[in-house]
């Protein structure tokens, strides 16, 4: 039987940059420009930025903010992708539910409902990945093209006829994941469901639909055979490269004898794995068609411990052993005096190039597959790439390289058409960066909370932002904004934010909120703890600290009927802010 997950984690960690010169600013409140004007230009600009819109024959500058538009406005921007909106980040496992964790069920189209009485069409996630075991990290996965079969809905298999009622675990409502406890109890059922889908005739047609997602899903055959041997009890505290060398290294003979000795429980993982797609494909589905789009989250590099590196050695930058010759991470800076060692391994990138960014194209195939855009973690790492020895125990060390550039987007493009992605940019941004995102069309990101340090021209303030952006007043690994500003913002921000913002601080988690909607960013992304006003309690990550993050989740399963009020302040927001949904075309 299959069991919960082992092996390392990785922590990420973000910091904060500011420019060099500040434009020149009007005291004319005007509707954000559709026109992209990059960031490099609001650094660098000594004049006022324009402000007027595409190609239409209505001048957007001359509408003021809480003006309402022209009831021809969807027709002048027909481009989903050029209208303003807003939306919200919280990952599945956070959402209520009765058995510990989110899952993709009720509690996850009652999310998609709540989001259309606010008026937001953004359900933001992070990586959907099977976590790190040890620290339940979702950034350190053991395989980029899995899903995590935590949340997997219980109740879903029993309206499926794959489980009975009886099999049902008592309900509990608690505040906060506990993994483990949630996977002894999860797993075996989810073997069960498996096993009835795998045996029983009456699911013959399913059956078929499985074993047709098989074919097109070639990742799956390794995926499970890593799954199987990570787990087995002689393995399952050693990374990949301490197994026996035979199945480190992939012998043939070796894979054939595995593959016979685990048959049921590789057969296991890989129905556990459909039942994955066939419930995140109801929920996006669902989502789309309620207006909701959803972005997905690729983080830059993958777990060392995992099935993308055991399965594809050569494309990565290994020791004889298979253990890491040269490791990720970012060099020092304001915020480390040592740096930040992630320690996952880096990319062979000769190798891609060769292969014709083969795997990578694979990769976000997949992410297309899963998620309507993809915010790609560490953007910056594709211009240039911190190195750190891996044996190296801090960052300081490191020197830096060159990333594979515009040749690996123009690969994706080549391959899959057009590739939707947020570049995450956030840190210390060199020009070659910002040239790169410019070049492939992808936004950046602003944080609110990074905007309060660096004097005016700090490019985190709403009047330094630019419109092909995402702002968010914090992101999951930030304080929430309640939490920040009682205990981390100094007193000289606290002053510069109340004056800046004309509050007085009593309620700063929706102060943000109003910044980030009136930004002239064209995407705002709100932590669901900032709008409930939650403190640290509700914190998803400490980056730098491994252990005790990723558990945060509503325990309350009556949440979004308490959430009413949310969500007509939310409406009346993207009201204002022009960031509500395109009016549906009257019935004929």
């Amino acid at each position: 039987m299959l069991h919960a997950p082992q092996h390392h984690g990785v922590v990420h960690t973000k910091g904060r940059g500011t420019s060099s010169a500040l434009p020149l600013r009007s005291a004319l409140v005007s509707v954000p420009s559709v026109r992209s004007v990059s960031r490099m230009a609001h650094q660098t600009a000594g004049t006022r930025a324009e402000h007027h819109v595409c190609k239409v024959a209505i001048d957007y500058n001359k509408i003021a903010i809480g003006q309402d538009m022209p009831k021809d406005y969807s027709n002048d921007i027909p481009n989903w992708a050029a209208r303003r909106r807003a939306g919200v980040i919280i990952h599945p496992t956070s959402l209520p539910g009765p058995y510990g964790i989110g899952e993709l069920g009720e509690h996850a189209r009652n999310l998609v409902d709540w989001m259309g009485s606010a008026g937001l069409q953004v359900w933001q996630i992070l990586p959907l990945v099977p976590p790190d075991p040890m620290f339940y990290s979702p950034y350190s996965g053991t395989d980029s093209n899995a899903g995590n079969p935590l949340v997997i809905s219980i109740d879903e298999l029993i309206k499926m006829g794959l489980l009975d009622a009886s099999d049902a675990p008592k309900a509990v409502q608690v505040a906060d994941v506990d993994f483990p406890a949630v996977a002894e109890v999860k797993m075996p059922l989810l073997c069960k469901a498996a096993d009835r889908l795998l045996a029983d005739d009456k699911f013959k047609a399913m059956r078929d639909d499985l074993n047709k997602w098989r074919r097109a899903h070639s990742w799956i055959e390794d995926s499970a055979l890593f799954e199987v041997a990570r787990n087995l009890p002689s393995l399952c505290d050693k990374a990949w490269w301490e197994w026996p060398e035979a199945l480190r290294f992939r012998r043939a003979g070796e894979l054939r004898q595995f593959k016979e000795a685990n048959k049921v429980a590789i057969e296991q993982w890989v129905a556990i794995q459909f039942l994955f797609d066939t419930q995140w494909k109801a929920i996006r589905d669902y989502a789309n068609a309620r207006g909701v789009k959803i972005i997905g989250d690729m983080p830059i590099y993958v777990g060392g411990h995992s099935a993308d590196v055991w399965a594809n050695q050569r494309l990565f930058d290994l020791g004889p052993s298979g253990k890491p010759a040269n490791v990720s991470g970012v060099p020092p800076d304001a915020f480390s005096a040592t740096g930040q060692l992630w320690g996952s391994p880096l990319y062979k990138w000769g190798e891609h190039k060769r292969e014709r960014f083969d795997w990578w194209c694979k990769r976000m195939g997949r992410a297309l597959e899963l998620y309507d855009e993809t915010r790609i973690d560490h953007f910056r790492g594709f211009a240039g790439y911190w190195a750190i020895d891996g044996k190296e125990e801090t960052a300081m060390g490191g020197s830096w390289k060159k990333g594979p550039g515009i040749e690996l987007f123009a690969a994706m493009k080549a391959k899959l058409g057009k590739v939707p992605i947020l570049a995450e940019d956030l840190g210390v941004i060199t020009s070659d960066v910002v040239e790169l995102r410019e070049a492939i069309g992808a936004p950046g990101m602003v944080v609110l909370q990074f905007a309060w340090g660096g004097g005016p021209s700090n490019v985190h303030l709403p009047h330094m932002h630019y419109d092909n952006c995402f702002v968010y007043p914090g992101t999951h690994d930030n304080e929430t904004a309640v939490g920040w500003f009682r205990g981390s913002a100094n007193a000289q921000d606290k002053a510069t934010i109340k004056a800046y913002l004309g509050s007085d601080g009593a309620d700063i988690a929706w102060d943000f909120i109003r910044a980030g909607m009136f930004s002239a960013a064209r995407t705002c992304i709100i932590m669901m703890q900032d709008i409930m006003r939650l403190d640290n309690s509700a914190r998803m990550n400490t980056p730098g600290v491994a252990a005790g993050n990723w558990k945060w989740r509503i325990g309350e399963a009556d949440i979004w009927g308490r959430l009413t009020r949310e969500a007509a302040d939310l409406r009346k927001l993207g009201d204002s802010s022009c960031r509500l949904p395109p009016p549906k075309p009257a019935a004929e």
